[in-house]
């Protein structure tokens, strides 16, 4: 890890660029933020089709992420999860995928010394650090079945792409596998201190190293909402070292929960997702400093 010093331009993660064909999204708000699913859209006689699919595939989208968001969410007095925080659902008596995320949970806090954790410093179960994840995981993979190849998904920030946003054949198939001449899609990471600017860019798809997905966790958008380890303060839990980290790596699982770790462990925990996965970092101090693994700092991430 070295530090940066200055930003680079790029667009924001809710935005791609292609120059052609003309790209097409639908959002709606689910789990405390908005989603947005964009694909390109064909001329003449393909481009309803290809608005048809999208909107098709959209609604599928929507309906996967309300049912988590019911199953889940907190902030819902109804949910599986609400039921366990009152005391009123053992752990034990959960549904299957409940406790199939916990048991994933553990694994990552085994996996990252304790920085990521499905448990709240009161002992409160919240499986919110996985679960939006696990939402654009299970989505990207009902597009895939869908039979689409090129396309965006962005909750609130964190990316999961397909292909190319300008698909460089007729074949969407073969672009979806990285023909030379395809364009990646490119995500950017907004500044934590003026969320109206950029701190740089970073370019998603299938070639080498196949980075498919982008997540950031941080103050910017919800405050400081993410438990740090290590020694409490006078005043209660220490602030997070850096502002905001976002973790490029090829799932979006693994890219989540890295950028949540980090914000929780600070400067050790960064060192060791940097030496344990491949993986690229941006991370940001409260003071603006910046530090960035080769990936975010190379030309081509401009």
């Amino acid at each position: 890890m070295q530090p940066i010093s200055e930003p680079t331009p790029g667009l924001r993660a809710s935005d791609t660029w292609a120059p052609a064909p003309a790209l097409r999204a639908r959002t709606f708000a689910c789990m405390g933020t908005v989603v947005s699913l964009t694909a390109p859209v064909g001329s003449g006689s393909a481009a309803q089709a290809d608005l048809d699919r999208l909107e098709a595939a959209a609604a599928v989208v929507e309906d996967q992420f309300a049912a988590l968001d019911a199953q889940f969410s907190l902030y819902r007095p109804d949910s599986e999860a609400s039921r366990i925080a009152r005391g009123e659902l053992a752990l034990l008596q959960a549904s299957p995928l409940l406790r199939d995320l916990y048991a994933d949970a553990v694994r990552w806090r085994g996996r990252t010394d304790g920085a990521f954790t499905p448990e709240r410093p009161d002992g409160l179960l919240d499986l919110g650090g996985l679960v939006k994840g696990y939402a654009i995981a299970e989505a990207g993979r009902s597009l895939v079945a869908l039979g689409l190849h090129d396309w965006c998904l962005n909750a609130g920030g964190d990316v999961l792409v397909s292909g190319s946003p300008a698909p460089s054949s007729a074949s969407s198939a073969s672009a979806a596998a990285g023909e030379a001449g395809a364009p990646p899609w490119l995500a950017g990471i907004v500044d934590p201190a003026d969320r109206r600017t950029l701190l740089g860019s970073y370019p998603l798809g299938p070639r080498p190293p196949a980075r498919l997905a982008l997540a950031t966790s941080g103050s910017a958008e919800r405050g400081d909402h993410i438990w740090t380890v290590g020694l409490r303060g006078p005043s209660g839990h220490r602030r997070p070292e850096f502002a905001q980290v976002s973790v490029a790596a090829q799932d979006i699982v693994t890219a989540d929960v890295l950028a949540t770790a980090v914000v929780a462990g600070g400067r050790a925990t960064l060192d060791a997702v940097t030496a344990r996965w491949d993986v690229d970092v941006l991370a940001v101090a409260h003071d603006g400093g910046l530090l960035a693994t080769p990936g975010f700092r190379a030309p081509s991430a401009a």
